[in-house]
């Protein structure tokens, strides 16, 4: 966490945000692929599905968006 911090207090953390949102976000897409890849997402995919009231006052329609 004080890794963090510093990295945040010294500008650090802006810096490579910028160069990676300048290069295309290859690092945060390659992340964001894996984590999609998780298995707690498959389970959480079937336990949702297991409880209608959730999707019933669901705000977004996967379908459509």
């Amino acid at each position: 966490m004080k890794a963090v911090l510093s990295d945040i207090q010294t500008g650090r953390f802006t810096r490579d945000w910028m160069q990676e949102c300048n290069s295309g976000q290859a690092m945060f897409k390659a992340t964001r692929r894996l984590n999609d890849a998780h298995q707690i997402e498959a389970v959480g995919e079937k336990l949702r599905g297991m409880m209608p009231w959730i999707t019933a006052g669901r705000m977004v329609d996967k379908a459509k968006n």
